[in-house]
């Protein structure tokens, strides 16, 4: 039989703040493309040194533009915060407790995501520059930015009213989930080291990139781009796999066979569009769907996991709507 939960107003807020988040980052990655990161210079909070910067440069306004949207997500991350913690102490909603906890652990998130952009630019490391440190600081922005978006999605799905999560399965279903959120990472952090890589030392042909990779001359990092599209179709090869033996191991279960489905046809359309992107030298455009392609892949692999999770608290075969 299955169940639907009518969406309060608590939970469409959270799942607007989810979309916004995603539209933040989107920007962010305009940013970084357009190398218009050290468009205020190396200053934060203020934009040369001014609070609302004067005659500003285009890289300055899609700078300036970048940390107004981050205010204003960290605004809305607080009025999350502030109403979930009313709902809890009102007894709103059956899972009031859970939504809290993952609101705030999505807010500490946010913060840090604050605090990785802010040290990016008082080192120096936006737009073309370089340094060592460079792809470890894009690698934590990456790390952060996944984390971020699998509490809010926790949190959405907390908020809906879906069952909770039960960690109390066989350890070789923890295992392959946790193998999946390790590879989902590291092809993130290879596709990030990949971009700077191609944004730093940008290529006018494919056969002059290629040549690039293997020469012996080349900087580590443009010899490092090859790991992305490695990881990134032995990844693919395996989380479809995970998705649908989990799948099997909840036969039945409504929700769990949908992500499962939804997950393998967002993957298998990345590696399509991936590959555009790649033939065509990466434009801005391209990137940012690829990096979108991206997010959905992790939250879908995030609802996928949770839904299997969860699903043992409902009982087996039962079947449950995710989404009213």
């Amino acid at each position: 039989m299955g169940m639907k939960t009518k969406l309060s107003g608590l939970a469409k807020f959270v799942w607007f703040v989810l979309a916004y988040n995603i539209l933040v980052v989107l920007w962010g990655v305009f940013l970084r493309a357009s190398k218009s990161g050290d468009g205020c210079g190396m200053h934060w909070l203020t934009c040369h040194g001014e609070v609302l910067p004067t005659a500003p440069e285009f890289k300055t306004v899609i700078e300036f533009t970048h940390r107004i949207m981050s205010a204003a997500d960290g605004l809305l991350m607080l009025i999350l915060l502030v109403w979930a913690f009313l709902a809890w102490r009102k007894g709103r909603g059956v899972n009031a407790k859970s939504t809290l906890i993952m609101a705030a652990v999505s807010f500490f998130f946010v913060l840090t995501e604050g605090a990785v952009g802010a040290g990016l630019v008082l080192t120096g490391n936006t737009a073309e520059t370089l340094t060592a440190a460079r792809p470890f600081w894009m690698a934590a922005h990456l790390v952060n930015t996944f984390t971020l978006l699998a509490f809010l999605v926790l949190t959405a799905r907390s908020a809906s009213g879906l069952p909770r999560l039960s960690f109390r399965v066989e350890p070789k279903y923890l295992g392959g989930l946790a193998a999946g959120v390790i590879a989902i990472f590291i092809v993130g952090i290879s596709g990030s080291i990949a971009a700077l890589s191609s944004m730093i030392f940008p290529s006018g042909t494919i056969s002059e990139g290629i040549a690039k990779d293997f020469s012996e001359t080349s900087h580590i990092l443009l010899r490092l781009r090859l790991l992305h599209p490695i990881t990134a179709i032995l990844t693919s090869v395996f989380v479809i796999f995970l998705s649908g033996w989990l799948a099997k191991e909840r036969a039945g279960n409504k929700s769990v066979s949908r992500w499962s489905n939804i997950l393998s046809i967002l993957i298998l359309a990345q590696i399509a569009f991936g590959a555009a992107t790649l033939l065509t030298l990466a434009p801005i455009v391209m990137q940012l769907g690829h990096l979108l392609f991206a997010d959905l892949i992790w939250m879908s692999f995030v609802m996928f996991a949770a839904s299997f999770l969860s699903s043992e608290s409902i009982g087996e075969g039962a079947e449950v709507e995710d989404l009213p």
